[in-house]
């Protein structure tokens, strides 16, 4: 039976206890041209002085034209690693485990002619098919990001293949309609990728993925995390695919989240560490969730923006802040109940 204060390793790097803080857009800090400002700076040094064993930074761009949102971070130029850098040394400064989110968005982002495995109509754009050359270069500049991550210090690279974006297109069959190799076989652009990021990193540098649950099923996940593994992939991070083409499931009466679910279930199929997200806001629900489903670590994304000693607090029994499920996530208006909540107790 897992418990927070558990230590696991993930490949040869020690983690600390079993509490990790998800990748988590900041879309109030303005990013616009790519580069860290000081309040990023500042954001993962308060989460990271907060007591979680890893720190997953935000889905951060390879490509100008891939990015999910104006403002985003950026790794798609060299002149972008001094900032990064500021980021891991403030982190690591606290003790803390960092990983960077790589990422691109594919049809989904804000690009005029977004990228996609083939063509996908979403909201006003469609998709335009990417030729091999373009898949190439988009393998490439995920590569590029993974080198200029290991050389701002960070402990590794999450690649970013869930929540609609480019890697989930390629991995969802009903996004992905190519009849070519990255269509018979679409987790061929993710083993590619991983195979040329093993290349230029040392040995201990950590490669993760997070993936869609229900890829557009269950058991394609599943089967994508047996090959993932057997390339060498370092842990599963299992959240929400391509919504608009998925079968989300859980048993009736099951008492976690559909991809709690997903999780649990991945991990009975795989020996490498298996990371649950989904509703998890108290430490109730957290500690419910390493003892009964045997995954290797629970994501608390939002609560602990709402208070970042989240983490150190819940492996104490003391009572946390959290976040209490607004219908639209306020935390970015700076008018989130569960903060101004928390003010009110600290006065």
């Amino acid at each position: 039976m897992k418990a927070f204060n558990d230590t696991f390793k993930i490949k040869h790097t020690l983690i600390q206890n079993r509490i990790c803080f998800p990748p988590m857009v900041c879309f109030k800090y303005d990013h616009a041209d790519g580069m860290v400002r000081e309040e990023s700076i500042t954001h993962y040094r308060t989460l990271a002085k907060g007591g979680a064993g890893l720190l997953i930074q935000e889905a951060t761009c390879i490509h100008p034209d891939g990015k999910l949102a104006p403002l985003q971070l950026g790794i798609w130029s060299d002149e972008q690693i001094d900032g990064l850098k500021k980021i891991t040394t403030a982190v690591h400064e606290k003790g803390g485990t960092l990983i960077l989110q790589i990422h691109h968005a594919g049809v989904v982002g804000i690009a005029e002619e977004p990228l996609c495995p083939s063509p996908y109509q979403f909201n006003e754009k469609t998709g335009k098919e990417m030729s091999l050359e373009e898949i190439a270069q988009t393998q490439k500049d995920f590569v590029e990001a993974a080198r200029r991550a290991y050389l701002a210090g960070y402990d590794g690279v999450e690649l970013h293949g869930c929540h609609n974006y480019l890697i989930c297109q390629f991995l969802n069959p009903r996004v992905n309609k190519r009849t070519d190799t990255y269509g018979v076989t679409p987790i061929k652009f993710v083993t590619e990728i991983l195979d040329e990021i093993r290349k230029i990193t040392p040995e201990d540098f950590i490669v993760g993925i997070r993936l869609g649950g229900f890829e557009p099923t269950l058991e394609d996940t599943i089967q994508n995390s047996i090959i993932l593994e057997k390339a060498g992939i370092d842990f599963l991070d299992i959240s929400f695919g391509f919504v608009q083409e998925s079968e989300p499931f859980a048993p009736e009466g099951y008492p976690f989240d559909t991809r709690i679910y997903a999780a649990e279930e991945i991990k009975k199929r795989v020996t490498i560490p298996v990371f649950a997200v989904g509703n998890i806001h108290k430490p109730e629900t957290a500690k419910a969730v390493l003892e009964q489903t045997n995954v290797d670590m629970v994501d608390v994304g939002r609560s602990m923006l709402v208070d970042p000693d989240w983490a150190i607090k819940a492996r104490n029994d003391e009572i946390p802040g959290y976040c209490v499920n607004c219908p639209a996530c306020k935390w970015n208006s700076n008018a989130c109940p569960g903060q101004k909540r928390m003010a009110q107790l600290k006065q």
